[in-house]
């Protein structure tokens, strides 16, 4: 496993929040599940602040879902505070067929 796979890992296992960019625009992310799909590692996220390629970002929205490739993910830092998420949260993801860990509630 590579330092942002255990980044990513940490971060649901003490719910912090995680900011970098994706795809180059800039990203505020609590990351939900992680694992990997076709070899890769992956992790849906859900964004809460930043920018985004195909939808305004409205906090507690159920579209805020992110599917992200650790590889294209760019980390600043991770921090500690609220946690965000989406009413939806329970239903079948499709981001990481082969789940290490994800955010129990």
């Amino acid at each position: 496993m590579n330092n942002k796979y255990n980044i990513i890992r940490n971060a649901i296992e003490n719910k912090q929040q995680v900011f970098g960019k994706y795809l180059g625009r800039y990203r505020e992310l609590c990351p939900h599940v992680l694992g990997y799909t076709n070899g890769k590692a992956q992790a849906l996220f859900y964004q809460f602040g930043g920018e985004s390629n195909s939808r305004p970002i409205e906090d507690g929205s159920p579209n805020n879902w992110r599917c992200m490739e650790l590889d294209l993910l760019e980390i600043n830092c991770v921090r500690n505070g609220e946690w965000h998420t989406a009413n939806n949260h329970e239903f079948p993801q499709h981001c990481v067929h082969n789940v290490d860990i994800e955010v129990r509630f």
